[in-house]
């Protein structure tokens, strides 16, 4: 049962989104031979820049390297216009996960100029350029009007966020105080998941699940229906921080299952609907090693493993829209990555669907609005360059 704990706002939000979304409640977007029409994004001046956001507005956000390579900032497209949206006074900042609101929100992880008392690497470290990735505190932001605001910790030193919905909640995770003994150095503090909001400088905790010291928030929807994973300190990255896959309904954790594997359990994206998508090792004997599978859950239904291309041996599953339209990355045993779409049981090489005229290898699909658009990372052999791009069905 999805929480309705707070429906006037609810109501509230889904008019606001309705001048952004109402088409998408009439039709699906397209069948799976639908032609799409690839636009690479500007740069802030780098040679790599990748879309991780598109919501019902058409706003990407993602981030982009600067020139040089050195540092990368979070970045918003909006109508071909190109937003820097700067960092909370230290070298690097990026949006990471499909943000999914329609309310002007943008949230996501940015370095201040304040040092990290314990120079642990924690998670943001995995997204930053290695020269410029450590030794500052890193934050969860939150972003509208042009103005980045810092979101609070549980009393440790790092934050970090994912996703807003249009009831203005904002989760992620945030380290507390407490020297946990199953991290792996140069981590140190236990981390938890959280909720951030409505009301500004408001935080809740959302606890793991028993016997697990650890959680993360992942994405929400408007139900407030929350999904992340829980597990062990770790390296505060993925692997054994992610031996769940878990939903949080009304603040409780529960476990959605599984595909067999022991770690990087992690849940991407949930819809409206209460359809989550991610990524999952494919069996116990991976242990801590990396070998996902992209998995679509529905609600009251088990886990589905949701396969690769062809010829390729591992997936993930980044994100979803009302219509159970999937997108993510499908890579061969050489790391070599093509985007994917997926719907009504069928996982297609989105390469395969580009109009004539773009001649760039898309390589990963990261997330995808109701009417279809989808943004990723593309490769310009030409250049040399990843590009951030945004993919648009022929019919919208």
């Amino acid at each position: 049962m999805k929480n309705l704990i707070a429906p006037t706002l609810l109501v509230a939000a889904l008019a606001a989104g309705a001048a952004y979304a109402g088409e998408a409640g009439t039709a699906q977007p397209g069948s799976g031979d639908t032609p799409y029409h690839v636009t690479n994004l500007q740069s802030l001046g780098g040679t790599s820049s990748v879309g991780y956001s598109v919501n019902d507005r058409g706003w990407v956000a993602g981030r982009s390297n600067l020139p040089g390579n050195q540092t990368r900032h979070a970045t918003l497209w909006r109508k071909g216009a190109l937003t820097d949206l700067g960092t909370l006074g230290g070298a690097n900042s990026a949006v990471l996960w499909p943000v999914k609101n329609v309310r002007g929100i943008v949230t996501g992880i940015a370095q201040t100029a304040e040092p990290d008392p314990l120079n642990e690497k924690w998670s943001c470290g995995f997204f930053f350029p290695a020269a410029t990735g450590r030794g500052t505190r890193c934050l969860g932001f939150k972003w509208k009007n042009g103005v980045m605001t810092r979101l609070p910790t549980l009393g440790g030193t790092h934050g970090f966020a994912t996703g807003s919905n249009n009831l203005g909640q904002t989760v992620g995770w945030a380290e507390n105080t407490m020297h946990d003994p199953t991290c792996v150095l140069p981590q140190v503090l236990q981390f938890r998941a959280v909720m951030w909001g409505p009301r500004n400088g408001q935080i809740s905790e959302l606890p793991p699940l028993p016997g697990d010291s650890v959680s993360a928030a992942t994405a929400l929807n408007d139900h407030s229906q929350v999904v992340g994973i829980s597990g062990i300190c770790d390296q505060a990255a993925g692997r054994f921080s992610a031996i769940h896959n878990v939903l949080w309904e009304n603040g409780n954790p529960v476990d959605i299952g599984d595909l067999g594997g022991v770690a990087w359990n992690t849940p991407m994206a949930i819809s409206q609907d209460g359809d989550v998508v991610g990524f999952a090792n494919a069996s116990a004997a991976d242990e801590g090693n990396f070998n996902p599978r992209a998995f679509l859950r529905i609600e009251g239904q088990p886990i589905q493993n949701l396969g690769t291309l062809p010829g390729d041996v591992t997936s993930q599953a980044l994100g979803i829209n009302r219509w159970r339209q999937a997108v993510g990355q499908s890579c061969d045993v050489d790391d070599n990555c093509r985007a994917f779409l997926w719907q009504n049981g069928v996982m297609t090489d989105l390469n395969d669907l580009v109009g004539f005229g773009y001649n760039d290898v898309l390589t990963t699909a990261n997330d995808i609005d109701d009417f279809g658009r989808i943004t990723g990372q593309g490769f310009d052999d030409d250049a040399g360059q990843f590009v951030a791009f945004l993919a648009t069905p022929a019919h919208h």
